[in-house]
């Protein structure tokens, strides 16, 4: 943040006056030096004249909606840093996913508490001042790293002293570059953790509800249902009863009421998966070492991305989204940190799809068929007691000097606004410093990529049989 205000400028963007009104007030009435604008197009002509230090975006705007703008702001090297705070009534989970897959730092349902929003907003204007001071003190010590190796050639009598001196500038710079990425990971994965937490409790309420409900109202609808029948058989049913079972085609009713509440009994079921995986999901911040099945990890952060996951057929054979074909070994329960394991899985996996739905997209551009995208998840274990999982795509794969960088912190092949370069930096250091494991890349251009995660059981109890790569329909060892 520079001079124009001491607590941080803020633009609020919201087609509603009255929001604009409210928000601009409440802020207003902390410190902060607000500008507000009516629409998207008149948002990115704000940030365009005078870049503030943080954005609260409404989503629903006529002609250009929060999505859209966010997308713009993301594009663009001089705006893609400004962080921004969704501010919506929409509280869908994938409404929230999409904010934060566009570019979004937090999400704010509607409508809202005003601690709540003065605390996010401070604690957005606290991680941007963090980041603008970490890349301020790496420009200062880059250039003294340079002042120093220019030194080092003039004066030949201090080599020793300036080389030792280097070394700790060179040390000090990676110790800040490191820290600043576990300050993005530690933003994105708490937003990450409560938002995935918060929507499981919200869902889990009102569907314990329903679930408690239903059994009773199927058991009152067949009484109901044997009271009818024991009632026709008993006696002659009037003309004017007889009209009106007619007009409500009593006999459909009774055959399709039973099937009805079956099926909201599957749909429930189904309900309850889906927030089971999100819990599974967003043990984020476990710091214990905990004994898991490490396929209810792979299988909730598949849940996750379903819906990128999901296929939709087309006449000419054609199918969008990914098959994925599980070949899942007989593993025992591993001593790990879950929730760091399913980020590393979530990682490989969207960068995965990524691949795949980025080759499409060219393919479809200049006329050609889509391939049909695959992705393996395989499973086994070693006679050395060690845990293997391969993540095998058939994307365009990558060539040699993608390859040797790919574990190097703040790496990207994606443009600006979609990814940080940060995400396999993260994984890698996750097993191999966290789980004393190995993280190896296997990739051939044309043919796809295979990552291959290795952990060891460490002290679990059970000490089965293992089971061999080839036993689970598998090749050997991957090279």
């Amino acid at each position: 943040m520079d001079d124009r205000s001491l607590n941080g400028n803020i633009l609020i963007v919201d087609d509603k006056a009255d929001n604009l009104r409210l928000l601009s007030r409440m802020l207003g009435q902390r410190g902060y030096e607000v500008r507000s604008a009516i629409s998207g197009s008149a948002a990115l002509m704000a940030v365009r004249a005078l870049p503030p230090d943080l954005i609260l975006l409404d989503i629903n705007m006529p002609a250009m909606n929060g999505y859209q703008v966010c997308e713009e702001l993301k594009a663009c090297e001089q705006t893609g840093a400004i962080p921004v705070i969704f501010l919506s009534a929409l509280s869908d989970t994938a409404d929230k996913v999409k904010a934060f897959r566009v570019g979004g730092a937090d999400y704010i349902t509607k409508p809202f508490q005003v601690e709540e929003v003065l605390a996010r907003v401070e604690n957005q204007l606290t991680l941007r001042q963090m980041q603008l001071k970490l890349q301020q003190s790496n420009q200062t010590l880059m250039q003294e790293v340079q002042q120093r190796k220019q030194a080092q050639d003039i004066l030949q009598d201090s080599e020793a002293a300036l080389r030792q001196r280097t070394q700790e500038l060179e040390v000090a710079l990676e110790e800040l570059r490191l820290t600043q990425m576990q300050l993005v990971q530690s933003e994105k994965m708490s937003s990450l953790g409560q938002l995935v937490a918060g929507v499981a409790h919200e869902i889990n309420n009102p569907i314990n509800f329903i679930h408690g409900n239903l059994r009773p109202a199927r058991d009152y609808a067949e009484h109901l249902l044997m009271l009818i029948h024991a009632y026709q058989k008993s006696a002659p049913t009037p003309p004017e009863l007889q009209a009106q079972m007619d007009s409500i085609d009593l006999e459909f009713v009774k055959q399709d009421l039973p099937q009805l509440l079956e099926s909201m009994q599957v749909g429930i079921d189904r309900i309850m998966g889906i927030v089971r995986s999100l819990r599974t999901f967003s043990r984020l911040d476990e710091a214990d070492i905990k004994t898991v099945d490490l396929h209810d990890g792979l299988d909730s952060t598949l849940m996750i991305l379903s819906n990128r996951i999901k296929q939709d057929d087309h006449q000419d054979g054609s199918s969008d989204g990914v098959e994925i074909v599980k070949r899942y070994g007989d593993l025992p329960r591993v001593e790990c940190y879950p929730g760091q394991l399913n980020q590393v899985f979530m990682n490989i996996l969207t960068n995965a799809l990524d691949a795949i739905e980025d080759e499409n997209s060219q393919r479809l551009a200049q006329g050609r068929s889509p391939i049909p995208g695959q992705v393996t998840i395989s499973t086994w274990m070693t006679e050395t007691q060690t845990v293997h999982i391969g993540i095998l795509d058939n994307g365009p794969g990558m060539p040699d000097s993608v390859q040797q960088r790919l574990f190097d912190p703040f790496f990207t092949t994606k443009p600006i606004g979609r990814g940080t370069g940060l995400g396999m930096s993260i994984s890698y250091r996750i097993i191999t410093e966290r789980h004393r494991g190995t993280l190896t890349c296997t990739s051939t251009l044309g043919q796809g990529t295979e990552f291959v995660i290795t952990i060891p059981l460490q002290q679990s109890r059970s000490q089965p049989q293992p089971r061999q790569r080839e036993e689970a329909g598998l090749s050997p060892e991957p090279c």
